[in-house]
């Protein structure tokens, strides 16, 4: 008996110590944001890293959330009359696999890239478990916005220009550093 508790108990503390480590790694606002790499529908490749510089709005969605397709115009809105002074927006559908054609469909009508969760590695961005969450990442890489805290919200373009147009007033970090 003293046995299989002293196991139960190293696996209790082994597991505590996981815990501990993954908490470390958690995403947290005011740091750099994870990486995120994409390929995307139209099978170019996205990658983070590469748009340093820019404010990137990363947008998990799907065809089947109501709220999401309602906020879709104001990224487009948004994405038209920013993308020149350093706007990137990206959408990941949370969709099946097998609706990618329904997505295909959709995302004709508007001009920023999206991609298939499949199609992703956002791993560092945690569970997506409501629709739709946003993440903003400044011009210097650093989470800004983690729309997985707090309570969902559907973004208008008002509430996007709030969370994004500071950062766009932001100047570009020197590229020669």
């Amino acid at each position: 008996m003293t046995r299989r508790f002293d196991r139960w108990r190293g696996s209790l503390a082994l597991a505590g110590l996981l815990l501990c480590t993954l908490d470390v790694q958690a995403i947290e606002v005011g740091h750099p944001a994870p990486s995120f790499t994409a390929t995307l529908l139209d099978g170019t490749r996205f990658d983070l890293a590469a748009h340093r510089g820019e404010v990137v709005v990363i947008n998990f969605w799907a065809t089947w959330c109501a709220p999401c397709r309602e906020e879709m115009p104001a990224f487009e809105a948004l994405q038209r009359t920013y993308r020149d002074q350093g706007l990137v927006i990206v959408a990941v559908s949370m969709d099946d696999p097998e609706l990618r054609e329904r997505v295909l469909k959709l995302a004709q009508d508007f001009s920023y890239p999206m991609a298939m969760a499949g199609d992703t590695k956002a791993a560092g961005y945690g569970r997506i478990w409501r629709l739709p969450i946003s993440f903003v990442i400044d011009r210097q890489g650093l989470l800004r916005v983690d729309g997985g805290i707090g309570e969902r919200k559907a973004y208008d373009l008002h509430a996007l220009l709030n969370e994004v147009g500071p950062l766009l007033r932001e100047p570009r970090p020197d590229a020669s550093r």
